[in-house]
């Protein structure tokens, strides 16, 4: 949810203790990432700088140029269910195994108006934000940030032949997988399925704002609705995973609404 265009940037896996990742990114920049253990907390620092090819910013759709962040991040290693869900507000959902921050959010609304409730949806075509083939695109702050799946980054995590990639943390600490799992969440020896949000438009017409019939075009056209597809409402399962194969809550970036999940299970951290 950090912003697209017009709003400044704020800032389980049984990973090693320490894990430091510096590759050349397409853009001349040097991707800089660790991820280490401290307790029970998962400590993440970065510069934001994606470890893949991007498209070209500035660019059109999208004027900004890539530029290095100060992200410091602090996650629970072994995040615990919440009452009721928290809905997203206008902050990072997560943040990726290379540092790079997951944002499905756009600071675009109906008139530009954040009262009217109606938020564009960034993905629904309905606005050009310049994204690219990995569902990004830049801040005016220069943080690239993903809205949806992070194909580069997935397709380098999978090497073509896991199915199944951790592809992050969520800000109440747990994982965040690609859109692939088994077809009985409770056995790992079970084949493979593309997992499905339980979202869907809605039927009929707006009552006000926009007007029209709903059709995905802001956030708002939206409704979860049980049984409907894989996951819950927060877009996730308890299911098994390559690093728990006994079988663990973890988020799904799936390749519908919501794409990246608007809901956590869990308690964001205040460092998000």
């Amino acid at each position: 949810c950090l912003s697209t265009m017009n709003r400044p940037l704020r800032p389980f896996i049984a990973l090693p203790l320490l894990l430091t990742l510096i590759s050349a990114s397409s853009n001349g920049l040097q991707n800089e990432v660790s991820i280490k253990v401290e307790g029970d907390q998962r400590i993440i620092t970065a510069n934001g700088i994606p470890d893949h090819p991007t498209g070209q910013f500035p660019g059109r759709g999208n004027p900004n140029r890539i530029g290095p962040q100060q992200y410091r991040f602090t996650i629970p290693v072994h995040p615990t269910p919440a009452a009721q869900p928290t809905v997203l507000k206008m902050h990072a959902f997560g943040v990726a195994v290379n540092g790079v921050v997951l944002d499905p959010g756009a600071a675009e609304w109906w008139k530009g108006d954040p009262a009217s409730g109606w938020q564009f949806e960034p993905l629904s075509g309905a606005i050009d934000l310049g994204t690219d083939e990995s569902n990004a695109h830049v801040q005016p702050n220069g943080a690239y940030h993903y809205h949806g799946m992070p194909t580069a980054l997935e397709a380098r995590l999978t090497g073509g032949k896991k199915p199944m990639v951790l592809l992050g943390w969520a800000a109440d600490g747990y994982p965040i997988y690609n859109a692939m799992g088994h077809k009985d969440p409770m056995d790992a020896t079970s084949g493979w399925v593309e997992l499905k949000s339980s979202y869907r438009i809605k039927q009929g017409t707006r009552p006000d704002g926009p007007h029209g019939t709903y059709d995905g075009s802001v956030v708002a056209d939206y409704e979860w609705v049980k049984g409907t597809g894989d996951l819950d409402e927060c877009n996730g399962r308890t299911a098994a995973t390559p690093e728990h194969p006994e079988s663990e809550y973890h988020y799904v970036i799936t390749n519908q609404f919501p794409f990246i999940p608007r809901q956590y299970k869990g308690t964001p951290d205040p460092s998000f």
